[in-house]
């Protein structure tokens, strides 16, 4: 476990951060040579606290345990938490800071998505909350690369997470396999196989709002065929998305579905409805976040397997490159009355959020194990020794660029799942549009 743990910190150090670097207008009252001053954490007040954390999230007993403690150690600091589900989020908290009216600490995406936010100036500087003496020694600051801006701190991390490909293996070896296919061809097969036998090899929620589902997918697809550098210079804008290799990944993508590798229903669904016929034994295969495990693992009767998607080329893709890292965060408003407080407050408590999330088995740790961890999950144990093995994680494209890039990127995600566009027209609708 100590050399994983030492081994994350590595892998964090070939995260991109092109995306994280533009010039920004933030509220930086930070100064890298001023003393910390701590914030009166005696006053009485109220910090009101958006996360996506709704009752049915992996990380709401997470969340709960970190409140917990966070109102035992701060009885005088009243904590408002609402809960909004992801997909809603996203718009609701681009409205609110359109118009100035923010949760003193808030749930943000890191890289693009907060940068957007630090950009327009509405994000508190977190340099001097990060000098705190009880803090600075307790995450490295490799793990912050993604919530740096202008050589500013904005972001407290909290999970790094990688998409992961879940197998049931009951459900494998109904048709002759007692383990995850370890080949792309393979893994095509034991899909060929599965359709024969009656069973769904995969489920992708695309309703709407769902297109990231769909890039975990295609993604994963992606970077198995040009490579994980390949991908990440073409999110962040220092390559074109006039790739062949990235046409030819997304026609596979879509030969997987006329095929009847996923479910038909998909279209119509959420990402909830997916996971939980996933837990029902409705697929062979689901493939999304490592944010799963906590919940796979307590399922009674789930025999799940959590692997990496299977290499497509060889001479340009290879084992070890994956989709994620350190995403999840918390920031604080800047035109927050209680800022100050809210800044060493939000780091406290997304500390703790970390420490109950990778004990829980629903993600893995950006801050530094001070703790007792020997009861982790074998699928948590899985994908973290998946992580100690890996070179070079690319962002989830969603996060990792822009917001008018994104938006663009996930209406032609929508157009890839729905047959409208095939890998050519795919790649040519995106770099006629993201230049």
């Amino acid at each position: 476990m100590k050399k994983f743990l030492s081994t994350l910190l590595i892998v964090a150090m070939v995260l991109s951060l092109a995306a994280c670097g533009k010039k920004n207008t933030g509220d930086d009252n930070s100064d890298a040579n001023a003393p910390y001053v701590a914030p009166d954490m005696t006053k009485t007040v109220t910090l009101n606290f958006w996360s996506i954390c709704v009752p049915t999230d992996s990380n709401r007993d997470a969340y709960d345990k970190a409140i917990a403690d966070m109102k035992a150690k701060y009885p005088n600091i009243t904590l408002n938490e609402l809960a909004t589900q992801n997909d809603e989020y996203k718009g609701k908290i681009k409205d609110a800071f359109q118009a100035g009216q923010v949760a003193d600490i808030f749930f943000t995406w890191s890289c693009a998505f907060l940068g957007d936010f630090v950009q327009a100036g509405q994000v508190y500087c977190l340099d001097n909350a990060f000098k705190d003496p009880d803090v600075k020694d307790a995450i490295d600051v490799k793990m912050c690369n993604n919530t740096i801006y202008n050589g500013k701190k904005y972001g407290v991390p909290l999970t790094m997470n990688i998409v992961t490909l879940f197998a049931n293996l009951d459900i494998l070896k109904e048709v002759g396999y007692s383990d995850v296919p370890a080949t792309y061809d393979e893994l095509m097969t034991c899909c060929d196989k599965l359709v024969a036998a009656g069973k769904i090899p995969f489920g992708c929620a695309a309703g709407a709002g769902q297109e990231w589902c769909v890039t975990e997918y295609v993604e994963s697809i992606i970077e198995k065929s040009c490579g994980a550098k390949t991908l990440d210079d073409i999110f962040q804008r220092r390559a074109s998305w006039g790739n062949a290799d990235v046409a030819n990944a997304i026609n596979k993508f879509q030969e997987m579905i006329k095929k009847g590798y996923f479910d038909p229903n998909g279209q119509s669904m959420d990402n909830e409805q997916v996971k939980t016929n996933f837990m029902a034994g409705k697929y062979a295969f689901y493939i999304n976040g490592s944010w799963n495990c906590a919940d796979f693992a307590k399922a009674t009767g789930l025999n799940v397997k959590a692997s990496e998607f299977p290499v497509i080329d060889g001479s340009k893709s290879k084992l070890g490159q994956l989709i994620g890292g350190p995403s999840d965060t918390l920031a604080v408003f800047g035109k927050s009355e209680n800022k100050e407080i809210a800044a060493k407050y939000a780091l406290e408590l997304g500390r703790l959020i970390c420490k109950y999330c990778y004990l829980s088995g629903a993600g893995l740790p950006a801050w530094k194990v001070d703790y007792p961890a020997t009861d982790i999950n074998a699928l948590t144990q899985a994908v973290a020794d998946i992580v100690a093995k890996s070179d070079y994680l690319v962002l989830f494209g969603d996060t990792a660029m822009n917001s008018a890039d994104k938006d663009i990127y996930l209406k032609e995600i929508a157009k890839v799942y729905g047959a409208q566009v095939d890998g050519q027209k795919f790649i040519d609708d995106l770099k006629g549009a993201i230049k």
